[in-house]
């Protein structure tokens, strides 16, 4: 197998790379590269950007706003948006909803949805993930109950990300509590401002309120707002899951991270040695630099094999989630260390004079830990790396 780029590959590369340096607002790539969220507003605003280039939904079909890309462009450009730093566009629209209507939704639901989706007019989020019913997602317990044109559900969701901006939720109900748990689940669209909806912060580890729980009191959902059929919602979680995890694996992210990482490493701090120096660090660095590589190679084999599964997602695709949050865990740890005492977010020190005041450090140091702790999800969320191992030994070694 052939891995390497041809020229015309090489040159959409050069094409994407200036757009990016060009197009994307600076304020937005300068938070990116400080390790800070951006806001509601500005993932709005560079969404729109790449709408009106026509790149918002590459992988989309192109009566519905995509590109036409084959997968090995399709997969340049993320490795260069990544790359740049620039916003990724929203993934509960572009990656995980949109594609799942594109493949069982009805014409009229695609032309309801799809154009707001791509110009994020309408900001989405997922409801998956109950209390008690995370990894194990065919447990879950919300209900819908038909009641002529409309389900009323009942129920709650947690770790509900940026619930707090969304105008919609696609979310697994439970519409047939007698079958098996995987053959009685349905995928409903909700509008988030229908009555009965409560949804309440979560703040995590590290001070950020990035997920919620959704409350769902007798809230009623027109019938017309069930994607494909009824009781065959798992089928659809698992094409939207398996496409996911391909994205998860952030290949283009970690390589700039590692960029990032020996940028920092080279600079002398506070008088002492830079920490390339330390033959330890640089043995930490090299190490996942290789690991960074192989995972690469493999997401290119599973790219180059895309054009074989007819749209399908790839089992492999479960190797890239483990190996690629495993890589992004190791790279915040490793910002850790590099920032030293520095990384303790409102450490004070004395100013001589009987005061305590906030201790000088620089912005990537003291984002370094909030990032660190943040990071911890990613081998939980898109099914946790327990869950991928399960898949890999049944669907890749036939075990």
């Amino acid at each position: 197998m052939d891995l390497s780029f041809t020229p015309e590959e090489q040159a959409f590369r050069e094409e994407v790379r200036e757009f990016f340096r060009t197009a994307l607002p600076e304020r937005i790539r300068e938070k990116l590269r400080a390790g800070h969220h951006i806001t509601k507003e500005e993932q709005v605003e560079w969404q729109r950007i790449l709408n009106r280039k026509g790149w918002a939904v590459p992988h989309w079909p192109v009566e519905w706003g995509g590109t036409g890309w084959d997968p090995v462009r399709q997969y340049i450009f993320r490795e260069e948006l990544m790359a740049a730093p620039a916003p990724e566009p929203l993934a509960f629209n572009a990656a995980m909803c949109g594609p799942v209507i594109i493949h069982f939704g009805s014409e009229e639901q695609k032309k309801r949805f799809l154009p707001r989706m791509a110009n994020l007019d309408d900001w989405w989020c997922q409801g998956f993930s109950e209390p008690g019913s995370g990894s194990d997602l065919a447990s879950l317990k919300t209900t819908a109950r038909r009641d002529g044109d409309h389900y009323v559900v009942n129920g709650q969701k947690t770790w509900t990300t940026l619930a707090q901006h969304a105008d919609w939720m696609f979310c697994l109900v439970r519409t047939d509590p007698a079958a098996k748990p995987q053959k009685g689940i349905s995928f409903l669209l909700i509008d988030m401002k229908t009555p009965g909806i409560t949804v309440r912060p979560i703040i995590t580890i590290e001070g950020g309120h990035e997920v919620n729980e959704v409350f769902f009191d007798d809230v009623r959902v027109p019938a017309e707002n069930l994607v494909g059929e009824e009781n065959r919602g798992w089928d659809y979680a698992k094409f939207l899951l398996g496409n996911e995890r391909v994205g998860i694996a952030r290949v283009g992210a970690s390589k700039e991270r590692v960029r990032r990482i020996k940028r920092l490493a080279s600079q002398s701090r506070h008088g002492n040695p830079p920490m390339i120096e330390n033959a330890r660090f640089r043995e930490k660095l090299a190490a996942l630099e290789v690991e960074l590589k192989a995972l690469e190679m493999t997401q290119m084999r599973v790219v180059a094999n895309m054009a074989t599964l007819e749209g399908k997602p790839d089992p492999a695709s479960s190797i890239l989630k483990i190996k690629g949050s495993e890589i992004q865990q190791a790279l915040t740890e490793l910002m850790v260390e590099l920032a030293g005492p520095e990384a303790i977010p409102y450490q004070l020190h004395h100013d001589g004079e009987g005061r305590n005041e906030p201790a000088a450090a620089p912005e990537w140091a003291l984002t370094a830990a909030p990032n660190f702790f943040n990071y911890r999800k990613v081998s939980i969320y898109g099914g946790s790396n327990e869950i991928q191992k399960n898949i890999i030994s049944k669907q890749v070694l036939g075990l």
